[in-house]
């Protein structure tokens, strides 16, 4: 799979896009979410993952992971920020930790999904429509209405009102508890809001950001 030649300096910022081959589905059910979920949380690092069956079973049956959190700066690829799965798409926010970080972590990513969807779906052929899309955030302003537009993309499938409730987004670990600690890092995002919930002043933040009417749908 060819990979777009963007350069991912250190300490940027990423915006990554990417969505099924010929607009086609990349997640079925929960348990292609789920195990989709798991790779963006657990290859930011070099670590091998060990049974991933056994981890996705435990994230359906109890909403979280079976594993140890290993995100220490030294072996990390990048930071992920944020995140969005669609029927047919994904959104990541992400932090560029080396120099081929982000390349290696959408190799790590992209190729093992797809070996999982052929193999459980008996197809072959690409799954995603090509190269990763990367939109290098150049400032802060940029960062902020970044985040909003991935948190605001369960609209497009009924959640308008109600865009925390999306379980397969991190915008509900934005606004409470973060389900998955060093492995989600919103603190660049979240140190930016005003009051003693930032939490929430986020939230509110989001709705009425117009992001997801923004010119940023370009991107799509």
């Amino acid at each position: 799979m060819p990979y777009r030649q963007t350069p991912f300096a250190p300490d940027e910022y990423f915006h990554l896009v990417n969505r099924g081959n010929l607009h086609c589905d990349i997640f079925r059910d929960d348990g292609d979410k789920a195990r989709f979920l798991f790779y963006l949380l657990y290859f930011q690092n070099n670590s091998s993952p060990g049974n991933i069956n056994r981890h996705v079973k435990k994230f359906l049956k109890n909403g979280y992971f079976d594993f140890e959190e290993e995100t220490g700066e030294k072996d990390s690829l990048v930071r992920l920020i944020s995140f969005s799965l669609m029927t047919n798409h994904f959104h990541l926010l992400v932090k560029a930790l080396t120099d081929k970080g982000i390349s290696a972590y959408m190799q790590k990513i992209l190729n093992g999904y797809s070996k999982y969807f052929n193999l459980r779906y008996d197809q072959s052929g690409h799954l995603f429509q090509g190269p990763f899309r990367a939109v290098h955030i150049k400032d802060n302003e940029q960062l902020l209405y970044t985040s909003a537009y991935v948190h605001l993309n369960q609209r497009e499938i009924g959640y308008r009102g109600r865009e925390t409730e999306y379980r397969w987004s991190s915008f509900s670990d934005f606004v409470g508890e973060n389900r998955w600690g060093e492995l989600l890092d919103p603190s660049i995002i979240l140190e930016q809001m005003a009051g003693p919930d930032r939490g929430k002043s986020y939230k509110k933040w989001v709705e009425e950001s117009g992001a997801k009417e923004s010119t940023l749908d370009d991107i799509d």
